[in-house]
């Protein structure tokens, strides 16, 4: 079931029960897409206002990009929840099946791959952020600042869905190439959202 679909009171209301999906990887999404919208929030702000003529035409482009990223974000609810389908059922394949291992280690690699997609998404996500923040209406340049927060969130909470499970994979190679691309992204984009953020906040104590 795709659960962008229903309510956000039937999200969370699903996202606390005992329901293997959505977790954290389809809440992490969710909160990615959150994040991006307030940044575009504040692009929809400023275009037609003839005081940001001069960077309407890249404002204008960025957001068509932020609308993409919203959907894709969207999209990884549902697709967390397939992906994780696999190694859930992987987990109740008995110990004593010589099979058991071969197909974990495959589940296991197609559950990363979604919070893998989240974060990259959020790594987007993120540089339109900055710039709405720095060239955005000023009136609303505190929803850029919640966003770079949301989408920071976002990032952290999919790089645990992806280190929770790279820690079980047999082929360390593997599971090191995925945990370095992940906690390249987390150290870039994470401190970029914190300049963000502090940015904005330093920005009404003047």
């Amino acid at each position: 079931m795709d659960m962008t679909m229903e309510s956000c009171r039937k999200f969370v209301e699903v996202l606390a029960s005992n329901e293997p999906a959505p977790g954290g990887g389809g809440a992490a999404a969710l909160v990615g897409a959150i994040g991006t919208a307030l940044g575009n929030m504040v692009g929809s702000l400023t275009v037609g206002k003839k005081k940001y003529a001069d960077v309407e035409e890249e404002i204008i482009a960025l957001k068509a990009k932020c609308d993409a990223l919203q959907k894709d974000l969207l999209d990884q609810v549902e697709a967390d929840e397939i992906n994780f389908v696999p190694l859930a059922k992987a987990y109740g394949i008995p110990k004593d099946d010589p099979n058991r291992d071969t197909v974990m280690e495959e589940a296991t690699i197609i559950a990363c791959s979604t919070p893998v997609k989240i974060m990259e998404l959020c790594c987007e996500a993120m540089e339109a952020i900055a710039v709405f923040a720095a060239k955005g209406s000023r009136l609303a340049v505190s929803d850029a600042g919640c966003g770079a927060v949301c989408v920071k969130a976002a990032l952290q909470a999919a790089s645990l869905n992806v280190f929770i499970n790279t820690k079980t994979l047999k082929n360390r190679e593997v599971a090191e190439e995925m945990n370095a691309k992940c906690l390249g992204m987390l150290d870039k984009y994470c401190a970029m959202a914190d300049e963000i953020f502090e940015t904005v906040k330093a920005g009404f104590f003047k």
